[in-house]
């Protein structure tokens, strides 16, 4: 459940926003200051946005968003005064805010700008962890990996980041293993310098040595000028060795040679080359297996399997699924110019029954065919017909589709019905601090029915009853003599 901070010094207004964000599905934390909203940011970066009022006695909105920029937070921020003027609202918005809107709001219009916000997050966190990615800086704030069985990885990526031992990346197909790679590169002494990946099985056994040491000019029938290998271009970086045991037998012995002497040797050159190169390596197949099969020369296996990391397949991290689908729904409906706000809770629900054979480039994959079929502000499970073939068969693929609601003859464009609105947030039941117009009930109002709820509570007993609501038995008295409410109690005794 998605984590939304309401931050505000009004304890009325705090209880009302909390209780909106908590019936719309998302998980309310609160504060009553700034400083104790800072405090819960840099604790807890996994807040999804903050709903910040802007006149606070001890730091107001501005200034939390002002410390948030100068720290680095990045929490989307949606500001909510009783001030509207034009200033108030410019200076909030250079400031770096979301929305803004005007005390009292109606829930829904609060609803869909915290769902609009958690987009936008989304979005900016998809394009932060690409730019991380392209400068060599990914970590593991950049990586969605929150499951139970992703913790060891991230642990085991944070000590080989600390020295240039070799790792071995083991996984199936599609669980991320180059993203474990960078982020052991990112947050390691090499972070933006070179990384430079080779997929081993993609290249023709002739050309493998060439691509890795590179060659000089004239070694070969085509070589017309140097070229140099991955190895060199690598030096000072990171070099990615993904589906290393696809590597023929003689690449193998040059290759264990390059990591005991540190050195290369084109093809046509005269001497050596000296490479300062961490190696990360990666495979979708146990290289113990091929080892013992003869597939893979034994001794480059101890080489290469010094550092061994596993990553476990989706199937055994569901956790993250909902928050990989987010963050896919928003780079691929931008991409596409389309206005998806998320998956539907029965999507998510099919998604989540699938064992994924593919993994996360699977979903990825999936999720991108979705948002291009996708009509509607949320994606269905017609969306997804191919899951729905694979988990349940074609009959209940053509199921699904009847379902879709189509017109049974064309309808002329004068005459087509406006299309109906999608339900944003879930049926609100009666609150004990708004009226039948959604509006804030006067504080006496209020104040009476707290009063009878205790009376109630108690069973007329006045001294308990004056304890909990924190008021002398006077008060309470002259309360119940202001509002009416004595002559029911000498009524009912």
């Amino acid at each position: 459940m998605t984590r939304v901070l309401v931050v505000d010094d009004d304890p009325v207004q705090l209880r009302i926003t909390a209780e909106v964000a908590n019936r719309a599905g998302f998980r309310p934390l609160t504060a009553t200051s700034g400083e104790q909203a800072l405090s819960i940011l840099r604790d807890d970066r996994q807040v999804g946005a903050m709903i910040l009022d802007l006149v606070m006695p001890d730091l107001d909105g501005m200034g939390v968003m002002d410390v948030m920029r100068r720290e680095g937070l990045t929490t989307p921020v949606i500001i909510q005064t009783a001030n509207a003027s034009l200033e108030t609202v410019i200076s909030a918005m250079r400031q770096g805010a979301a929305d803004y809107f005007v005390k009292p709001v109606a829930p829904e219009r609060l609803i869909i700008s915290l769902r609009n916000a958690l987009k936008l997050d989304t979005l900016e966190a998809a394009i932060r962890a690409e730019h991380a990615r392209r400068a060599g800086t990914f970590t593991r704030a950049d990586m969605i990996a929150t499951a139970p069985s992703m913790a060891r990885v991230l642990t085991l990526c944070a000590k080989a980041a600390k020295s240039t031992i070799p790792v071995l990346i083991e996984g199936e197909t599609g669980v991320g293993k180059e993203l474990i790679a960078r982020i052991i590169q990112g947050t390691g002494d090499r972070a933006g310098r070179p990384f430079v990946t080779v997929n081993c099985g993609a290249i023709p056994p002739n050309l493998v040595e060439s691509v890795l040491f590179g060659h000089r000019k004239g070694a070969f029938t085509g070589a017309i000028a140097d070229q140099p290998g991955k190895f060199s271009e690598a030096h000072g970086g990171t070099l990615f060795l993904d589906e290393v045991g696809e590597l023929p037998l003689d690449t193998q012995v040059k290759l264990l040679r390059v990591i005991q002497e540190g050195e290369v040797e084109p093809l046509g050159a005269t001497k050596p080359e000296k490479v300062n190169v961490r190696l990360i390596s990666a495979t979708n197949r146990r290289l113990l297996n091929l080892a013992k099969s003869g597939d893979f020369r034994e001794d480059l296996y101890y080489r290469l399997n010094v550092f061994p990391i596993y990553v476990p397949p989706l199937r055994e991290r569901l956790e993250d699924l909902p928050e990989l689908v987010a963050h896919f729904i928003a780079r691929f409906s931008a991409e596409a110019g389309k206005r998806v706000l998320g998956a539907s809770p029965k999507a998510l629900d099919l998604l989540g029954n699938y064992n994924w054979p593919g993994n996360i480039r699977q979903l990825e994959n999936a999720v991108y065919r979705a948002v291009v079929l996708c009509d509607g502000p949320f994606l269905e499970t017609q969306d997804f017909p191919q899951i729905v073939a694979q988990s349940a068969g074609r009959e209940e693929v053509l199921r699904t589709l009847e379902e879709v609601e189509t017109p049974a003859a064309p309808i002329h464009i004068d005459a087509a019905p406006a299309r109906l609105k999608p339900e944003i947030m879930q049926a609100l039941s009666a609150d004990r601090f708004l009226d039948q117009t959604g509006e804030l009930q006067p504080l006496a109002e209020i104040e009476r029915a707290a009063i009878e709820n205790a009376i109630r509570h108690h069973n007329g007993r006045m001294s308990r009853v004056a304890r909990a609501l924190g008021i002398g038995r006077s008060t309470l008295y002259r309360k119940l003599h202001e509002y009416g409410l004595a002559e029911s109690l000498s009524d009912a005794a």
